[in-house]
């Protein structure tokens, strides 16, 4: 019985083939290279083959037709064997160990019967090192790897599937704990006579490792422990390549550094504490910038921002800008501090605004802190704001209010993409209030819900929910607009106006105690890149339940997956008002 063994560090024999083109094709030294000759003559046959694989076939059949030089017929039937020991060599890394050929016929057709194909009739993986040794967690890691062996049992034998499967076996294995895995000996036995393949692999996986010190370079303006509090790695946590490439990006989505390689030493003799090395680039510190912009909800925009990340030389962030928009006029300057050990990230800011929306002309000046933490998919924050608002409609000052607001907001998002999502759900909800003679003019308690539903349909198509609820207690003349509800444009009930849907005051729209707004939306992607959208909004604000009469907007609208998100443009008619109205926006989830 004849039987083949394939070796790990023997040479393949698709190396072996294309070696062997090699040689034919450069001729010995001193010799002229002979004329090439088309063998576009000859065919092959091969009905039982999968075409992936006829195809490859021919694809090299062609290439040696092409490139071998010849002097006559001496030498075109050398290269006719040539072919047929080639088409062996490649159908055995496919399976096909026992093939048979016929060539003949003029003009000549290679006739290939290619037997069996051999399966995977057996599959040893043994552990060495420390994975070998006793313990349930050991027995439950060496058990779920060998579950997710890629080559199983009855399936097809092909070189590329059993370098494949050997070669996601050790990453598995060094992803986690064993960063320093190798794999000893591999064979695959092949049998062409029953069409057969024993494989057996063993692999040492080496020491247990564990994170040690994180060590840095590059640094210039910051220090280490900045880069410590974006970690999540502590010392004597397990090794794992997911915690180092989560530190890498923390650090690469921070304002302080421009690019970030992290490697943990996997020497063998450091596994109890292998340092975490970083090497950063520091972004530079201070940055002006330049910005203008168009909105169908505020009109035209023109701003200048300054920021600093490294304010008193502490790694502080200030970030502040004046904007200049038709309807709205805002000038504010935020500090965020550096992460918390604890993941929550505290910042502070004041913001002065002045506003026209609706005929109804607010200026307000304000400071806040605010406490956040993303922790998975959760992002919570706690913010304590004090505010001052001054009203005016018509021409006069209508009333001034002033506010000190505590307030909790959760945001959970579960989608395949942050920027582009197609398949899952974003929900933020918030509540908050203030109490009277506690800095703030009147009692009052804020709740406000927020959810969007992406629903995969066909293979591009989606269809999106939209869904806004809201409602306040309190005396609406007491409280500043913030803590109120309009709706009404691009992203909540297009058809209408920014903030059109609202509590009527004199001439001009104010805000109301209660709010419900509703979307259903349907995209068809032509392609990766643009698609067209069709929907129906509805939604109103009102300050009683009497009043709340939702308003309906309906239309379609074009998407473009730009860099920056999806990008809406939409044509909608309100049918209070019975008016079209342009919208546009970034599309992206909140």
């Amino acid at each position: 019985m004849r039987r083949f063994i394939l070796c790990a560090g023997l040479a393949l024999l698709a190396g072996a083939t294309a070696q062997a083109a090699d040689e034919a094709v450069d001729p010995p030294d001193g010799q002229a290279t002979p004329a090439e000759v088309d063998l576009g003559r000859l065919t092959i046959e091969a009905p039982a083959l999968p075409e992936p694989v006829l195809d490859m076939l021919n694809t090299h059949a062609r290439s040696l037709k092409l490139r071998e030089p010849l002097d006559g017929e001496r030498a075109e039937r050398r290269t006719l064997r040539r072919v047929r020991r080639e088409m062996t060599e490649l159908l055995a890394t496919e399976g096909w160990f026992s093939p048979t050929f016929d060539i003949a016929g003029d003009p000549p057709v290679l006739r290939i019967e290619p037997g069996e194909r051999t399966r995977v009739s057996s599959v040893s993986i043994v552990f060495d090192g420390d994975l070998a040794g006793d313990g349930d967690e050991r027995a439950a890691r060496r058990a779920a790897l060998r579950a997710g062996w890629r080559l199983a049992e009855g399936q097809p034998f092909r070189q590329a599937d059993w370098s494949a499967a050997k070669q996601t076996l050790l990453e598995d294995l060094t992803a986690r704990d064993y960063a320093a895995a190798v794999l000893g000996d591999s064979r695959a036995e092949v049998d062409p006579d029953s069409a057969k393949v024993d494989l057996s692999v063993r692999v040492d996986s080496g020491p247990a490792f564990r994170f040690g010190d994180i060590e840095a370079t590059g640094l210039a303006l910051h220090d280490l422990d900045l880069v410590r509090r974006y970690s999540t790695i502590k010392p004597g946590d397990p090794y794992s390549t997911d915690a180092v490439l989560a530190f890498e990006r923390a650090l690469l989505s921070s304002p302080y550094f421009s690019s970030v390689q992290i490697l943990a030493d996997v020497d063998p003799a450091r596994a109890d504490a292998t340092p975490v090395r970083v090497a950063v680039t520091e972004a530079s510190s201070r940055r002006l910038s330049f910005g203008a912009g168009l909105s169908s909800n505020t009109g035209y925009r023109g701003e200048v921002g300054w920021s600093d990340n490294n304010l008193f030389k502490r790694s502080w962030l200030l970030n502040s800008a004046v904007r200049l928009e038709q309807l709205r006029q805002i000038a504010f300057a935020d500090v965020m501090l550096p992460p918390r050990e604890d993941g929550y990230r505290d910042s502070f800011g004041v913001l002065a605004e002045n506003a026209d929306i609706q005929d109804l002309i607010t200026r307000r000046v304000g400071a806040g802190i605010v406490r956040a933490r993303v922790k998975g998919d959760v992002e919570i924050r706690h913010s304590l704001s004090l505010q001052r608002e001054q009203r005016e409609i018509d021409g006069f000052v209508q009333s001034t209010q002033q506010s000190l607001a505590l307030n909790t907001s959760w945001t959970w998002r579960r989608v395949d993409d942050l920027f582009n999502p197609r398949d899952g759900w974003v929900l933020n909800a918030q509540i908050g209030g203030g109490v009277k003679g506690l800095l703030s003019d009147a009692n009052f308690l804020r709740g406000y819900l927020k959810g969007q539903w992406f629903i995969p349909v066909g293979k591009r198509d989606q269809l999106i929910l939209r869904g806004e609820l809201g409602l306040t207690g309190g005396v609406t003349e007491s409280l500043p607009q913030d803590f109120l509800f309009r709706t009404g444009g691009s992203t909540t009930v297009r058809g209408y106006d920014y903030l059109e849907l609202g509590v009527r005051q004199g001439s001009a729209i104010v805000g109301g105690r209660a709010l419900g707004v509703a979307s259903v939306e349907y995209v068809h992607w032509t392609s990766d890149t643009w698609g067209a959208a069709f929907f129906v909004d509805a939604g109103d604000a009102a300050d009683t339940r009497e009043d709340f009469k939702p308003a309906f907007g309906a239309g379609a609208g074009v998407r473009w997956r730009s860099p920056a998100g999806p990008i809406a443009f939409d044509l909608a008619y309100g049918e209070r008002e019975r008016q079209w109205r342009p919208h546009f926006s970034l599309a992206i989830a909140f």
